[in-house]
């Protein structure tokens, strides 16, 4: 698709980013499919898309444990780590994709052409029903209320996102997380969470019977992540044309 004609890879233009990563343990697939949702709409020719790109760069790092996939193992790298444990400090040998990931990071964030506004790692619940997300605790009041938008959005976008078992917590348990050590490295005007979704149903509210999970319906949420966006950024004028429907889920 023509990218170069987009107003946020001019020479000199201010880049807002909106940084995806998946698969940092292996065993967690759905998170896969989500995160091929969101590539799949965010590359298409659906006039969402077309405003997403014009505006924001997103980058996605679509596996972080690829060895882990390859031998099968449920949580851990080639090595035995749990790599959602050593963002703080990766190893370029025990660690690499971790590293390499976070350098970038690092560097878009050092650079000030470039607004890093949004990390959000893909997983999979065993236990929990239906998508939702953990986000930071912050002393800043306002701060913290600001990150409550984007999941609020979702929840209106996405029919299987639940903002009621969403949450926000400092847990000294997961200090070592992508969303937690990012969520401290990051300033104010960055967000970062987890994105969970469920490994086997989602309830549409009331006493409604569990609807499993498919892989199309994986891959809707991700569409629903992606156009989510729009509705954060305020772009929904800049859409041309009717507004289409995302492919159909059923």
């Amino acid at each position: 698709l023509p990218l170069s004609a987009a107003a946020n890879l001019r020479p000199g233009a201010e880049q807002k980013v909106v940084f995806i990563t998946a698969r940092v343990h292996p065993g967690e697939t759905p998170s896969s499919f989500v995160c091929q949702g969101i590539i799949d709409f965010l590359v298409s020719h659906h006039p969402i898309a077309k405003v997403l790109r014009d505006h924001l760069v997103f980058k996605i790092a679509p596996m972080l444990n690829p060895d882990g996939v390859y031998l099968g193992n449920y949580r851990c790298s080639l090595l035995g780590f749990d790599l959602n444990r050593h963002w703080a400090n990766p190893s370029p040998w025990a660690h690499p994709t971790l590293h390499g990931v976070k350098e970038l990071i690092i560097d878009m964030y050092n650079n000030p052409k470039i607004n890093l506004e949004f990390y959000i790692d893909i997983h999979a619940h065993s236990t929990m029903m239906n998508g939702f997300m953990y986000g930071n605790i912050f002393e800043d009041e306002e701060r913290f209320q600001r990150q409550a938008v984007f999941p609020k959005l979702l929840c209106q976008n996405a029919e299987d996102f639940s903002y009621s078992s969403t949450s926000f917590n400092r847990d000294a348990v997961k200090a070592g997380t992508g969303r937690r050590f990012l969520g401290g490295l990051l300033n104010d005007t960055s967000y970062c969470y987890t994105l969970e979704v469920s490994f086997y149903s989602y309830i549409l509210g009331g006493a409604a019977p569990a609807v499993p999970y498919t892989e199309e319906a994986y891959m809707k949420l991700g569409r629903n992540v992606a156009r989510t966006f729009l509705d954060y950024y305020r772009l929904n004028s800049l859409v041309e044309g009717p507004l289409a429907p995302t492919p159909k889920t059923r």
